[in-house]
């Protein structure tokens, strides 16, 4: 008994040692954008179809995954402006589809311009 015991304690002193190199909860939308908090005094709390945590919340259906990690993940989105409509050849919604700019609604878009391929949101 004292052996499992024994055993049963440095397991779990283990998991302790190995849990303090997680610093951060990652959370990562359907749209890839991935949300680092802090896990140091977290709070997480779910209301209805949002999940809070810390200061950052979230919509429960747009959730893909989360996960602890040891670096901030979080991803930015860079502004960009098109300054000649032309510049845009080619739009795909997240299921990529191509669509056109009259066909886009509400929601979020992968453009491809001269100058690179972006992400936006329209709202």
């Amino acid at each position: 008994m004292r052996k499992k015991l024994l055993l049963f304690m440095l397991l779990i002193g283990s998991m302790a040692l190995h849990a303090e190199d997680y610093t951060y909860l990652t959370f990562e939308t359907t749209d890839g954008a991935k949300v680092s908090v802090s896990v140091s005094s977290l709070s997480i709390t779910i209301s209805g179809t949002t999940l809070t945590a810390g200061d950052q919340s979230f919509t429960l259906s747009n959730l893909s995954k989360m996960y602890f990690s040891s670096s901030n993940e979080t991803t930015g989105i860079e502004s960009f402006t098109i300054v000649d409509g032309d510049d845009i050849t080619e739009i795909y919604d997240l299921k990529g589809s191509k669509v056109s700019k009259d066909q886009m609604h509400k929601g979020v878009y992968v453009v491809k311009s001269k100058n690179g391929t972006h992400k936006i949101t329209v709202r």
